[in-house]
């Protein structure tokens, strides 16, 4: 069985630009990374654990046949662009954007006079030439959401072998699941594979068995294929 291997954001040197500062703990050789960050899993290329300033934002930029994952840890952000422009995103709220060939641009912006917190991450699409698409979700408690990943006849979620799952979870609650992952935690304590995990936390591993030793964990899972949860 592979050997879960953990790295924690603050091991990583603190980038960014424009109104915002990024640790990248994913980023993938296809996409120019090194030995620094991980690779990724299955499609997933990217991931950025980001603080925007106060009254901070990226300005318009344009992104083309990826997919592009938003997660909202702590604070708003409005969503600006040729997507659900003007769409607002609060803590543990979740969109999903595709951009496909025609693409899309958009901004992000912090409205508020105080810092706040995102995860980003980037998938690769299945097949390029996909429409433009956007998905908005509500992160629960205490189960996972996927929020990114699943059969082309569906449209709850983007089409995927990738899947993406968020969860928040209380203290004692636990999940066990078969096959390659890499999760990443933010906000509380808990334990994977016997390692204990904090905030800023990314592993990779074979066979994950978690559970919260904290209050309000939030947990990020990706796989190449729904998990199986007992």
């Amino acid at each position: 069985m592979m050997k879960t291997i953990k790295l924690n954001k603050h091991e990583l040197h603190l980038g960014g630009f424009a109104g915002l500062k990024e640790h990248r703990l994913v980023v993938d050789r296809k996409i120019g990374g090194n030995q620094d960050t991980f690779d990724g899993i299955g499609h997933f290329v990217y991931l950025a654990d980001a603080y925007f300033m106060p009254n901070g934002e990226t300005r318009m930029h344009p992104h083309k046949e990826i997919d592009v994952i938003s997660i909202m840890i702590d604070g708003n952000i409005i969503h600006e662009g040729s997507l659900k422009n003007g769409q607002n995103m609060q803590t543990n709220q979740a969109q999903t954007q595709r951009a496909g060939a025609e693409g899309f641009v958009h901004n992000e912006i912090n409205p508020d006079d105080k810092q706040n917190r995102m995860l980003q991450l980037w998938v690769l699409p299945e097949e390029s030439g996909e429409a433009a698409d956007y998905k908005f979700f509500e992160i629960e408690k205490n189960k996972l959401t996927t929020i990114y990943g699943g059969a082309k006849t569906q449209n709850k979620t983007l089409y995927s072998h990738t899947y993406i799952q968020v969860g928040i979870f209380s203290k004692d609650q636990k999940i066990n699941a078969k096959g390659d992952f890499i999760a990443y935690f933010t906000r509380g304590t808990g334990t994977v594979n016997e390692l204990s995990v904090k905030d800023g936390d990314i592993l990779r591993g074979e066979n994950l068995n978690f559970k919260s030793t904290d209050d309000d964990v939030l947990l990020v899972l990706i796989t190449q294929k729904s998990l199986s949860l007992d």
